[in-house]
Order: C-alpha cells, then sequence, then structure tokens
C-alpha cells in the first residue's frame, strides 16, 4: 500500500497502483480526489454563471463510475504541465521532400510528447528505388521513412509516463506494399506501430475476379501482380504475426458525414477512430453495470432513463474538453474546435 493514498474499500491494489501512477497528482489521496480535479478543469468551459453546477453534474457522475473519460483527460485536465487531454490524432500527409519529411516528424514528436497517439499514411512517399530528381540519388522509400519514426517513438516517452503508440498505413496500390506486408516478420522491426493496409474498392473487386493489380505511384506502374496473390499474402501475414490490418479507406469515406470537406487516409494508432489530416478525437466511456436495476433478479432491467440523461452529461463534458485542452499543433486545434469530434462509447456490457 503506497503511503498517503486512501484506498477504496472495493479497490485491488493493482487498481490504487496504476492510479498512483498514471493519474494521481501531488496531494490527491484518493480518486475522488482526482475526479473532483478533472470536473472542475473541465466545467472552465463553461459560462461562469453554470461552472458550479456543470462541475458537479461532471463529479457526480464520475463519482459513482458510471462515466470514466479517457486517460489523457484523467492525466492532464487540471494539470500544469503542457499535455494534451486527447488521445487520438492523425497527422497531416507526409509531402515527398525531404524537408517536408522532417516537418513531418517533428509535429509527430511534438503530438507524442504532449500524450497524443498519432496514425500516418506514408502512400505519399515514392516507392524505393525511385529517382530523386536534382540530386541524382534514389529513394529509399517509405519503409526507411517509418524506421526514423519509430526510433523516435522509441526515444520519447508519451507525457511522462507512457510509450507512444502509432498507427502507419500504405495503399494497396503503392510499390512497396508487398514490402509493408512483411515488415513485421521481423521482431526487432517497427515495434512502436501498428500497421494497416488501406484497402480500396477496386482491389477488393480485383480480388474477387482474380484479376491483375498495378503498383502505382505519379501515374507511373512499377510491377503488376495478382490481386489474390496480394491478398493471401496479407492474410498470411496477418495469421502469422498479427499484422497489418486492413482498413477499407473506401468506404470509410463513402459513409464519412464530413466527406463533402475532409479526406480520410489513416487511422488513430488503435484502428477505431478514423480521421482527416491533423484530426483529433476525444474518449470517454459510460459504465453500464451502474444503469443495471435488480441485479441478477428476474426482473433485473437497464434504467434507460438514467442511462439517456448520464449520456447528456458525458457528451457535455467530452465537448467541453474540446475548449480546455491544450494542442500539440495549431492546425490540430483548428480541426478539434470546428469539427468537435468526440467519442462516446460503453463498457460493462458483459456484466451488464
Amino acid at each position: 500500500m503506497l503511503q498517503g493514498i486512501s484506498k477504496s474499500q472495493s479497490w485491488p491494489d493493482v487498481a490504487t497502483d496504476i492510479w498512483s501512477l498514471k493519474y494521481r497528482h501531488a496531494g490527491e489521496r484518493s480518486v475522488q480526489d482526482s475526479f473532483a480535479r478533472v470536473a472542475r478543469a473541465v466545467a472552465e468551459a463553461e459560462a461562469p454563471a453554470l461552472r458550479d453546477s456543470w462541475q458537479h453534474r461532471f463529479l457526480a457522475l464520475m463519482s459513482d463510475f458510471a462515466f470514466l473519460p479517457a486517460g489523457r483527460i484523467l492525466a492532464g485536465a487540471g494539470s500544469d504541465r503542457d499535455v494534451t487531454l486527447f488521445n487520438c490524432f492523425v497527422m497531416g500527409s507526409v509531402p515527398d521532400s525531404i524537408s517536408g519529411i522532417f516537418e513531418g516528424l517533428k509535429q509527430a514528436a511534438q503530438t507524442l510528447q504532449q500524450g497524443g497517439g498519432i496514425g500516418h499514411d506514408f502512400s505519399t512517399l515514392r516507392p524505393k528505388g525511385a529517382a530523386v530528381l536534382g540530386v541524382g540519388a534514389d529513394a529509399s522509400g517509405p519503409l526507411s521513412f517509418m524506421d526514423v519514426w519509430d526510433s523516435m517513438c522509441r526515444t520519447i516517452m508519451s507525457a511522462g509516463a507512457r510509450r507512444g503508440a502509432m498507427m502507419g498505413t500504405l495503399r494497396c496500390d503503392h510499390p512497396d506494399i508487398e514490402d509493408f506486408i512483411e515488415a513485421k516478420r521481423d521482431p526487432r522491426r517497427l515495434r512502436n506501430f501498428n500497421l494497416s493496409v488501406l484497402v480500396t474498392d477496386g482491389f477488393m473487386a480485383a480480388v474477387k475476379a482474380d484479376a491483375d493489380w498495378p503498383l502505382v505511384f505519379a501515374g507511373k506502374t512499377y510491377k503488376t501482380v495478382k490481386a489474390q496473390a496480394l491478398w493471401s499474402r496479407i492474410m498470411r501475414a496477418t495469421y502469422d504475426v498479427a499484422e497489418p490490418g486492413v482498413i477499407y479507406i473506401d468506404r470509410i469515406n463513402r459513409l464519412n458525414p464530413l466527406s463533402y470537406c475532409e479526406t480520410i487516409s489513416c487511422t488513430n494508432p488503435c484502428g477505431e477512430q478514423p480521421l482527416p489530416p491533423y484530426g483529433a478525437c476525444l474518449l470517454g466511456s459510460l459504465n453500464l453495470t451502474r444503469f443495471v436495476r435488480k441485479a441478477f433478479a428476474p426482473d433485473a432491467a437497464l434504467d434507460v432513463v438514467a442511462l439517456q440523461d448520464a449520456a447528456a452529461v458525458a457528451v457535455r463534458f467530452l465537448d467541453d474538453v474540446v475548449d480546455v485542452s491544450n494542442y500539440p499543433l495549431p492546425q490540430q486545434r483548428a480541426e478539434a474546435v470546428n469539427k468537435r469530434r468526440l467519442g462516446l462509447g460503453v463498457t460493462g456490457l458483459a456484466d451488464a
């Protein structure tokens, strides 16, 4: 038991240890102290006359564990540290130039340092062996620059207490896609990345038709492969080493309500949140077990009215976080403030 900490009676020691290591601030003796800090900081987004009221409602919802904001909010809200309250980011498109590549690397480092997880689409980089005009050299390809990103992520400890997380994507028609598919067979390579292939409708049609599939960059076909063979290669790598995943990118863009003003080409590191360049999303979960009435009785039921009320307060909370959060980059702030993405999910479904 850690000195100076008041442990909840129902908490196992491991929960107290995680809270103390990841989320506790100096002077906080219990998780309720942490919740009070978070509620107070987030309510600052409200009009002055409403702050006390919303602070109380936010705190009441968290204190009962009916709602839990994501880790970046719990760790950073009310802090004097320069950290973001967003878990999920997708970075800007990587320009196919040495200056653009390393500007992208710098922006990635700044985002990871503040605690954000990032996604990057490397399909914009010319393939290995392509000519680099003006310098008389051949390109090293996107995978070589992903190695640079991986080293950077390994060096930077995100927000001081956790390792960084990254998603790397490559289009299914990029000339280096075969090397990308096999990259994780080397157990030492790209350990800080999750990898996913951006799969298009055209590719899936070619797989079904057993057609040829051209690997193309900037209008030039570098190689032609059988679509089914490439698909099988993806599936075999996924079976053998659990990566890469697949992202059905055309379907994502087709179903995106904001498709009229943005194009998505990547997701956050966990893969559940597709985002446009510089897009950001914050997260929170409603704990369904707190809304079950007469648990384990024959007439057990979900209190839908209470769940609806809690969802409304949780959405208000997350929307306020958009306004009080720090952002590593101005482009990320503009995306977040203008589009106000938030992810409110559920936990405890199995027990509810």
